[in-house]
């Protein structure tokens, strides 16, 4: 059997960032993910003069309930779709100031439209300084009153996120009614993670669809941040593909993240799973069964799939993973460019993705600066040697060390 420590969760460690930063008091963030995407949120809350103190297994963060202490800042988001999204949002909610948040090329492609929007009908003052719903942004801070609002969450679930982590620190609260929600997993994370800062959201309506969320800030905590579930997909895919046993610590029964549903798809496939309080275990004889399986809350880990589908007895059909087409690039048709590149065939739809059984052949991956596409056929590699990649070190986004642990679980053992 296999132990691997994956690093801790991208998605909890910026929406820690977050809460930490808008709570009254100091708190301490423990197992942080540091990757590009972590640092730069966390230089994000350092240019708005947030005090952040980041050392090897813990962060520190001095929050603000006012809000920044810069009153005028350029804030860079490089890659990071959170630090995007959320990092404006805190600062709206600011008494006052005037700040500049841009970000990379590919992060400027993603869209922001819902959010934005939303701000602005809070009241607002709020500019896209070049395409309209899009990065570069200017935003003039002057408090929030709250409110209601109806937002449409079907592009992202981070929309909804940073509109419930602002809800404390407005006036009067939220209530935000949602129309269409995908990742919806994300959203649990979210509600956990304030009630660990003191804010309980209440959810109600038809379909459950209406948020609550009461004024008063946050309390300040010290906050563990759990394995990344996404992460651990590659090598639970590894364990399935390769006939080996793996255990992830860390990622058991109560585990915030819904990524770790992907192990249930691997069941399907003919892997045997074990969780545990505190793990869980994926062992396989090697031998997949093909499967039909709607993605849409666990769609972060549909690469992971796609890369390992062509070596299941029959199709691999993905269902209602739209969303993955405005990701770090549009993911369906790079999952399906890369397996038609290594000899597989494949169909794709609006929001699906079919791949039928075949022998990958080696080939270079069009990674299209995509952490998760280098991940994902880093797993297909195994049984594919030869492989390579136009963007390896795209993956220090969310695991810089990925390709060094990936090499030591594929050494042999004697």
């Amino acid at each position: 059997m296999t132990v691997i420590h994956v690093p801790g969760s991208k998605s909890v460690t910026a929406r820690a960032l977050f809460l930490a930063a808008a709570a009254n008091g100091t708190s301490t963030l423990l197992r942080p993910l540091s990757s590009d995407d972590t640092e730069g949120f966390a230089a994000g809350l350092t240019g708005l003069g947030y005090d952040v103190v980041r050392e090897a297994d813990r962060w520190t963060i001095e929050g603000r309930p006012s809000g920044p202490a810069a009153t005028d800042a350029d804030i860079y988001c490089r890659d990071g779709a959170t630090t995007a999204r959320f990092l404006p949002t805190l600062a709206a909610a600011g008494a006052s100031g005037s700040y500049r948040f841009d970000a990379s090329a590919q992060m400027r492609r993603r869209p922001l439209a819902p959010l934005t929007e939303a701000l602005r009908t809070l009241g607002v003052d709020l500019h896209h300084e070049e395409a309209e719903g899009h990065h570069p942004l200017r935003i003039t801070a002057a408090g929030i009153k709250g409110g209601e609002l109806t937002l449409d969450a079907g592009q992202s679930s981070q929309y909804l996120t940073a509109l419930l982590m602002l809800g404390p620190l407005t006036e009067t609260g939220l209530r935000i009614t949602v129309t269409d929600l995908v990742s919806a997993p994300y959203i649990e994370i979210t509600l956990a993670m304030m009630r660990s800062f003191g804010v309980e959201v209440t959810r109600g309506g038809p379909d459950n669809a209406v948020f609550t969320v009461p004024p008063g800030g946050y309390r300040a905590t010290t906050y563990a941040v759990e394995p990344d579930a996404s992460t651990a997909s590659y090598f639970f895919a590894a364990a399935a593909l390769t006939g080996q046993e793996v255990t992830v610590p860390g990622l058991g029964k109560n585990a915030l993240q819904g990524d770790l549903r992907f192990v249930d798809v691997l069941r399907r496939m003919g892997a045997e799973v074990h969780t545990s309080a505190e793990s869980t275990t994926v062992r396989s004889t090697g031998t997949l069964r093909g499967l039909t399986v709607n993605m849409r809350d666990i769609s972060d880990t549909m690469p992971t799939l796609a890369a390992i589908a062509p070596y299941a007895s029959g199709p691999v059909r993905i269902e209602d993973v739209g969303n993955t087409r405005v990701k770090e690039c549009d993911r369906l048709e790079a999952c399906a460019g890369n397996l038609r590149r290594m000899g597989i065939t494949v169909a794709t739809g609006p929001d699906w993705i079919e791949i039928r059984p075949g022998t990958p052949k080696a080939a270079g991956i069009a990674t299209h600066g995509d952490h998760r596409i280098v991940m994902s056929f880093a797993v297909a590699a195994l049984r594919t040697p030869g492989i390579s990649y136009d963007d390896p070190g795209c993956v220090r986004k969310t695991f810089p060390r990925f390709h060094e642990v990936f090499a030591d679980f594929a050494k042999p053992t004697s």
